[in-house]
């Protein structure tokens, strides 16, 4: 079955970095967009960067310039590089995979806190 599994959470003083991993397993990886969401509790997850399958990237704009969204397909492996970490990206960081009409799937997140 499909499964994600993300990495590298923790706490961090601001403009410092991070790199989250998600192991992905159970589908094909290479042949599908991925991204990473982020949500804080009260709060709608919201997407913060996505990957295409032909490894065309987007990013929200309060995390463009800062984040850098990638993927090994060899590995089955998506990341997160998180510089220049602000407080408000404070958030549980999930990985997800939209494997259209065979499913939507999300990790079980790692927590990012951004405090001095």
């Amino acid at each position: 079955q499909v499964q994600l599994v993300e990495s590298g959470g923790g706490l961090v003083q601001p403009g410092g970095s991070l790199r989250l991993s998600c192991a992905a397993s159970g589908f094909p990886f290479g042949t599908y967009a991925m991204s990473w969401y982020r949500q804080n509790p009260g709060r709608e997850r919201e997407q913060v960067a996505a990957i295409g399958a032909g490894a065309g990237t987007y990013y929200a704009d309060s995390v463009k310039g800062r984040f850098t969204i990638s993927r090994d397909n060899a590995k089955g492996k998506l990341y997160l590089q998180m510089d220049s970490l602000k407080p408000e990206d404070t958030a549980v960081y999930y990985c997800n995979a939209d494997l259209s009409q065979y499913g939507n799937y999300w990790g079980q997140g790692t927590q990012v806190t951004v405090s001095s």
